[in-house]
């Protein structure tokens, strides 16, 4: 084999965390298949429904493409043992086009994701309890306000770097509290120690009155999660847990999206 190798060095342009936004972009499939209509906000760059399929690292889509061999009129197909999946996803993301069910919203820094979540949360709240709230987004704890950025690019000749960032405000409490008071909000808590992960779920209820915390262990999260809900002036737990058989052939989304569902129904019954 012959050819050139270029290496481009890189620079850290942004802190960035390791999210790709993949239950966010799988349940929102799953809620508009369940019949919701669905405002799907996601960073820039992230997964989304029905693409998230054929992402440039899982699944290339061009690796599914053939060119029929033809000097005159070439032409383009799909790899035989590639199209009834791709005909799935493409049929149902033709659907969702056509009813008009799918609205993104793209943001790109932790102050556009607020400032969005607060305008798309009051506009939701004439809905009262027929909306849900779904807050998957992975988003920082801490971050640069405006205010404290560079004007200029940094020198490199004035040595080590130090960056003192702020706490990331907290939306939870105006959301329950003001922006919308009747909506069914559910948040999720991500935790590397499964000790902790019960007291923070159950400390978030605690603190901003919503209606579910979804709790996932980060090494576990794509075969079990936790509900947890306020009961009573106690808490409630449910465990949902995918066999080994069935993370093989199935999505936790699906059966968290239908639980959701089900608990929305009785929420929505309730008023």
């Amino acid at each position: 084999m012959t050819g050139r190798l270029h290496m481009t060095p890189c620079r850290v342009r942004f802190l960035d965390n390791f999210s790709a936004g993949t239950r966010g972009a799988t349940s929102a499939e799953y809620f508009l298949k369940a019949g919701y209509a669905v405002i799907f906000m996601h960073r820039q760059f992230s997964l989304q429904p029905f693409s998230r399929h054929y992402s440039h690292s899982t699944n290339p889509f061009l690796d599914f493409l053939e060119i029929e061999d033809s000097l005159s009129n070439p032409k383009i197909t799909v790899t035989p043992e590639k199209r009834a999946d791709l005909l799935s996803v493409l049929t149902a993301y033709k659907t969702v086009q056509r009813q008009g069910t799918l609205l993104t919203l793209t943001f790109v820094t932790v102050n556009d994701y607020l400032w969005l979540l607060r305008a798309v949360s009051q506009e939701l709240s004439e809905m009262r309890r027929d909306a849900m709230y779904y807050l998957a987004a992975a988003v920082s704890d801490f971050f640069l306000p405006r205010q404290k950025m560079s004007e200029h690019k940094i020198q490199s000749g004035k040595g080590s770097l130090h960056i003192e960032m702020d706490q990331v405000p907290k939306v939870l409490k105006p959301m329950v509290d003001e922006w919308t008071r009747e909506g069914f909000i559910v948040s999720f808590k991500l935790e590397t120690d499964p000790q902790l992960l019960l007291p923070k779920c159950r400390q978030a209820l605690e603190r901003y009155g919503h209606q579910v915390v979804i709790g996932n262990d980060l090494n576990r999260r794509k075969f079990e999660v936790v509900f947890v809900s306020p009961n009573d002036g106690t808490f409630k737990e449910s465990w949902l847990l995918l066999s080994e058989k069935d993370v093989r052939t199935r999505e936790i989304e699906e059966d968290i999206v239908r639980e959701l569902v089900r608990r929305h129904q009785a929420w929505t019954d309730s008023k």
